[in-house]
């Protein structure tokens, strides 16, 4: 299944099944045909890197996010050598923007420095993608404390993105962050109240039928009132008739 989520309202907005023998590659034109997307910014991961797919966004007056992997070979090995040349000579060959975060999480910090060229007419000459205005990296810095300051672990990451938003480092950024949104949200959840990795069900259409079922039972509960977890909302909808209408008629 290949699901569209909504990340700041954590909502689950379709789902589209990946048919026998294919792939995300097209059941993710599918999926964007059955929303009204008009205005939105789609962030995709790199399987989705495709110029159908920028262009459907596009076509339905969006604009995309898209990860940039090995799938596009010399696009992504353009994009990393410029960087990198770039990068080394203090990107004063070309126009950027730059922007900083800085997160602490259970003892680890974590630093990402996004770096947005917006100078890309080079690119966009050499390989003709759809509405391309701008190559995102992200500089990934996290630091791992260990028993002692010698066995303190560094993890380093570079990451690119393709963008048709004209946006600057500082808009990019959330945006970018918040596409992961669908790990903790969506599939973490999933697991973690649904027990979706543990689901037997495999026969014909009822994989596809359970998951929307699911999907819908998982936003009428993000979406009552309360501060209560979502695992409890789950149960007392299953022992209080009243509160479970409630949720329906939400």
């Amino acid at each position: 299944m290949v699901s569209a989520f909504a990340a700041r309202q954590r909502l689950v907005l379709g789902q589209v099944k990946v048919a026998d023998k294919s792939n995300e590659i097209v059941a993710i034109p599918a999926l964007l045909d059955m929303l009204a997307i008009e205005g939105a910014v789609i962030t995709i991961d790199a399987m989705g890197c495709q110029r159908d797919i920028a262009q459907k966004v596009l076509d339905k007056k969006a604009d995309y996010i898209l990860a940039l992997k090995g799938n596009q070979g010399s696009l992504r090995e353009d994009v990393e050598l410029f960087a990198v040349e770039q990068k080394a000579n203090g990107f004063c060959d070309t126009k950027i923007t730059r922007h900083e975060t800085v997160d602490g999480d259970h003892g680890r910090i974590e630093t990402r420095t996004y770096t947005v060229i917006h100078d890309v007419a080079w690119l966009q000459e050499r390989h003709q993608w759809p509405g391309l205005q701008g190559v995102v990296m992200v500089e990934s810095q996290r630091e791992i404390p260990g028993a002692s300051p010698q066995t303190d672990k560094i993890e380093r990451e570079t990451r690119f993105y393709i963008t048709s938003l004209l946006w600057i480092a500082a808009q990019l950024g959330p945006a970018i962050r918040g596409h992961w949104m669908v790990e903790n949200g969506l599939h973490w959840v999933m697991d973690m109240n649904f027990r979706d990795d543990e689901c037997r069900v495999r026969t014909d259409h009822a994989p596809a039928n359970f998951t929307t079922i699911k999907h819908m039972a998982l936003n009428l509960i993000r979406r009552a009132p309360g501060k209560d977890s979502l695992r409890l909302r789950r149960k007392v909808a299953a022992w209080d008739d009243d509160f479970l209408a409630s949720l329906i008629a939400a």
